[in-house]
């Protein structure tokens, strides 16, 4: 009887997990057609890309589903299933981005002490004033996910491995990722440019601070400051701010991992007890939020998670075409590598008894194999170049979103003071990093 049971078990996951995937499938497909949407705002503008659209469509269909015929609902069940394919998803991005930056390693050899230890006031400076204002909020164990760093893909990827995506830590830095995603670029861009209006630091040193680790928040605040300075110096801007956020993409992933995740727990137990406050952002770990299951986002199996990769990388191949006009033959190279860094980082993860997380070894095979270190660096190079790195994001995102309704009751008690937690940890990576390069600078 148990084993038919378990048999029934299994065959129900398995029917769930199909059925994400063909939701998942559909929703990157609409959100790849609908492409990119420009508003302008004041000085700036917000660009809404495609995974904006799958975040939100995910989101849409958990939570209308209750009105949906039974066979077609997003239950709850799905959606925790849904988080546990995002995570080692997530690794897939993170293969992705070191195979990028591989071959720029020499380049941080040259780029000097100033570019170097900024990355200190990157990830301090998000704790220094975001987890304080959190704590005063009410935002409880969310505030760790918060404001540990600026809650980018990485981010997603570390939390997601260590708490779980259904987590008050995960919760905390999806909420980020959502807003830094929505609203970051145009306030970093404001924030920067305000600050660069009062002349208080040399413009290498603010463009050291704009490489916050995201693309768009850094093309957006270098942009604001070289504004503001004259020809010859805006192109320096330009190539700081581009070295500065290359470190953040691949020395960044250490720094969030063993120095700036562990002080924000250390600095939440030392703080919440002294100014902590109780209201209604705060919930409590018997709030019953997920009182309709009792599932938890356990660590799929390796057969689960590797076809989590595989779909995930077919996913990629779908938007990659969509959006770049690259046949799936083409990119289908690029992939299986990814997917291959994935599963020998997974396995390195294991032989050392899980004590050095899959994101190290995922980014260690990544970079030597377009480092200048691997003979075959130039080939490989090429070959992951067919594949936009946009076009990775765009499946996780889409798994985020149909794994997001079930915490948003939370969000709604969160409400508009994630946001402002989310403001305050941008302008403390942008500053914490500015003042540090400024120090070395003179």
């Amino acid at each position: 009887m148990q084993a038919a049971a378990t048999s029934v078990s299994a065959t129900r996951q398995g029917q769930q997990t199909w059925k994400l995937y063909i939701y998942a499938a559909i929703i990157l497909v609409i959100a790849e057609w609908i492409g990119s949407a420009t508003l302008k705002l004041g000085p700036g503008k917000i660009v809404l890309l495609p995974m904006v659209w799958a975040l939100i469509m995910g989101a849409a269909l958990g939570l209308f589903s209750r009105r949906l015929p039974g066979g077609m609902a997003l239950t709850q069940p799905m959606q925790f299933q849904a988080a546990a394919i995002l995570q080692p998803a997530l690794l897939l991005f993170v293969a992705k981005l070191g195979l990028m930056v591989g071959n720029s390693l020499p380049k941080l050899v040259e780029s000097g002490w100033a570019l170097v230890f900024q990355e200190f006031g990157h990830f301090v400076g998000t704790i220094l004033i975001g987890l304080p204002l959190a704590l005063l909020l009410g935002i409880k164990r969310e505030a760790i996910g918060a404001t540990f760093s600026v809650g980018r893909e990485p981010s997603l990827a570390i939390i997601g491995e260590r708490y779980g995506m259904d987590s008050p830590e995960g919760r905390g830095v999806l909420a980020e990722y959502i807003t830094g995603t929505l609203f970051g670029a145009i306030f970093i861009a404001v924030f920067a440019g305000f600050i660069a209006s009062l002349n208080i630091f040399h413009p290498y040193s603010l463009a050291m601070g704009a490489g916050v680790g995201s693309g768009s928040m850094m093309a957006a605040a270098a942009g604001a400051i070289a504004a503001l300075q004259p020809a010859d110096v805006a192109k320096d801007v330009a190539t700081f701010a581009a070295a500065s956020n290359l470190i953040t993409t691949t020395i960044g992933t250490y720094f969030t991992l063993f120095i700036s995740l562990p002080l924000a727990v250390w600095g939440y137990r030392v703080l919440e007890p002294i100014i902590g406050r109780t209201n209604s952002a705060s919930t409590p770990p018997d709030d019953g939020l997920h009182k309709e299951t009792h599932l938890e986002t356990a660590e799929l199996n390796l057969a689960g998670r590797i076809s989590a990769w595989v779909f995930a990388g077919v996913l990629t191949m779908i938007a990659n075409w969509i959006a770049y006009k690259v046949t799936p033959l083409a990119s289908l190279g690029c992939i299986a590598l990814m997917v291959a860094v994935v599963f020998v980082g997974d396995q390195l993860r294991n032989l050392t008894g899980k004590k050095v997380p899959a994101v190290c070894w995922v980014t260690l095979v990544a970079m030597f194999l377009t480092s200048p270190a691997c003979p075959w660096a130039a080939a490989i190079v090429e070959l992951t170049a067919k594949v936009n790195f946009l076009a990775v994001i765009t499946p996780m995102l889409t798994f985020a979103g149909l794994s997001i309704a079930k915490d948003i009751p939370a969000f709604r008690k969160l409400g508009w003071r994630i946001v402002v937690v989310s403001f305050a940890a941008n302008a403390g990576t942008f500053i914490g990093a500015t003042l540090i390069a400024e120090f070395f600078h003179r």
